[in-house]
């Protein structure tokens, strides 16, 4: 008995139903692998085993699916709240994983950092963030603020991490070395090293900041 020729991948009928999970899911693997820019849709439909236009009762376009799988990366956010630390730890931790997590999805953060959208109240990190600005002390008509500039320059130094920017400038010599030195690079930048000196200065421009306050000598005093 002949045996039934299979039919081409992308036109056989799916065993199991498309979800928008299911989607986001096969999109990030593309994404963590080929980059955003590689991403179609009628790519994913492939990896799918899918027709490709099924996929759009799901997602209407490439701009929803790339906030959809951003918001699906978001979501998986996690980091050890450690209520009764110093504030000061819970900044470092709460920056610490959310840089790893930069690192675990280096391609779609750099695209999504890059989003005005990228962040929103209900984000994990922007929650825990806000809840620890006020657990210092933070007036809380200033928490949205001084939460946006901490997330400014964390991303800042994050998307340099992930294009390589940050390991060029930190291999930049100096206009002037001096006198002795033969201006040789060393290994190359510490960027661990690098990125704890963005914390420690974080936290001590809010640890002068909340003590001018305290003093009576904050802005507009």
């Amino acid at each position: 008995m002949e045996k039934a020729k299979r039919p081409p991948r992308g036109t056989r009928k799916r065993d199991v139903p498309l979800t928008e999970a299911g989607i986001y899911a096969a999109a990030l693997q593309l994404i963590d692998t080929d980059g955003v820019e590689a991403l179609t849709m009628r790519k994913l439909a492939t990896v799918l085993d899918a027709n490709p236009m099924s996929l759009y009762h799901h997602v209407p376009n490439k701009d929803a699916l790339l906030r959809g799988v951003a918001r699906m990366v978001g979501a998986q956010f996690r980091t050890v709240t450690l209520e009764d630390a110093p504030w000061q730890e819970r900044i470092r931790l709460l920056a610490t994983d959310f840089r790893t997590l930069a690192h675990r999805h280096p391609k779609l953060m750099a695209y999504s950092f890059g989003q005005p959208d990228f962040l929103q109240p209900e984000d994990p990190f922007w929650a825990a963030l806000t809840a620890i600005l006020e657990a210092a002390g933070v007036p809380r008509s200033e928490v949205p603020q001084i939460a946006a500039v901490m997330c400014a320059v964390v991303v800042g130094v994050l998307t340099a991490e992930l294009n390589g920017a940050l390991h060029r400038w930190a291999n930049l010599e100096p206009t002037a070395p001096a006198a002795g030195e033969n201006g040789a690079a060393d290994a190359g930048p510490d960027e661990d090293r690098m990125f704890r000196l963005v914390l420690d200065t974080i936290i001590s421009g809010l640890e002068s900041q909340l003590a001018a306050d305290r003093n009576g000598q904050g802005a507009g005093h």
